[in-house]
């Protein structure tokens, strides 16, 4: 059945098929039960930080604005990916039109990106809450934050639109077969009836800038803070202080460790299996220990949850 053809071109691909995780009906139904399960838990447990956030007053500042809009984040960019995979553990075609490929690899890299920026400026607000803690209150304003927090969204929504439009004009031949549970740039580069090495090189280019740029700057924005921290005379105030910047590192090193393996050099492809489970553990699993290790271990934002329950 020839799907994937036009009518006038018989070898330009007009779909997709994601392979996702081949195995049998019995092992697809239980990767749907725990995937469902997954992400109910993602939605909960991001879902009850934005609510803590919005329903107490007292935490209307940048130190827990920014937590609430990264839990907004998450759960979008869970679900750029978790419902389509769902629906294709209980589908036999497992098939995806063009148009939807192109729509979620432009959400999946724009989130993506977007949570890179967000990494960075709550690095940045950690320096300033320790290491100026005078003038915080009083720069930290509210008009800081709304412009802090549009400017990580539209920087990261824009970051690979040009890319993503380009690969999207191009021609696609072959099978069509995508061997991954969503619609990455490697597979579908690999797709394309002629080569392309501009785009490949601009692809990996901006992928090497998002990741580095902001690494780079949350690294020396904790270095200040590790000098800051070490002058601290008491043992309590250096412990309080490790406590609060301990988790963000936590995040940072388990969202920046994984995606640095897949997208520094994307045409240097890992091996299929692997990419499936690196591209799992940041964009499915991160998402959903990161309200237990990074905002739920916080003493404000944990009475906000009792007292909102």
């Amino acid at each position: 059945m020839k799907i994937f053809n036009t009518p006038n071109n018989s070898n330009t691909i007009t779909g997709f098929i994601l392979l996702g995780f081949p195995c049998t009906r019995e092992g697809q139904i239980l990767f749907f039960v725990l995937f469902s399960i997954v992400y109910l838990l993602t939605l909960m447990g991001n879902g009850s930080i934005i609510c803590a956030v919005c329903w107490d007053q007292r935490l209307h500042t940048l130190m827990y604005i920014l937590p609430a809009n990264f839990s907004f984040l998450e759960i979008w960019y869970v679900t750029a990916t978790v419902p389509n995979m769902l629906a294709d553990f209980l589908s036999e075609t497992k098939v995806i039109s063009f148009s939807g490929c192109f729509l979620q690899f432009y959400f999946f890299f724009s989130l993506g990106s977007t949570e890179c920026f967000f990494l960075a400026v709550m690095a940045f607000d950690r320096y300033f809450a320790i290491c100026q803690p005078l003038h915080y209150p009083t720069v930290m304003t509210g008009r800081l934050c709304t412009s802090v927090v549009v400017s990580c969204w539209v920087l990261g929504f824009l970051w690979f639109l040009i890319p993503i439009i380009i690969i999207s004009q191009m021609s696609f031949c072959g099978s069509g077969i995508i061997d991954h549970f969503l619609c990455d740039p490697g597979p579908l580069l690999a797709l394309t009836c002629t080569r392309a090495p501009a785009i490949e090189l601009t692809s990996s280019t901006l992928s090497s800038l998002l990741l580095f740029i902001p690494f780079l700057f949350i690294m020396g924005s904790y270095m200040l803070v590790l000098r800051a921290v070490l002058r601290v005379p008491s043992a309590a105030g250096q412990k309080k202080a490790f406590s609060t910047c301990g988790s963000h590192l936590v995040v940072v090193s388990l969202f920046y460790g994984s995606v640095m393996v897949m997208y520094v050099s994307p045409t240097s492809e890992p091996e299929a299996g692997m990419q499936k489970i690196v591209t799992l553990f940041y964009s499915v699993v991160t998402p959903l220990i990161n309200p237990v290790i990074y905002r739920l271990r916080n003493k404000d934002v944990k009475h906000a949850m009792k007292k909102l329950l």
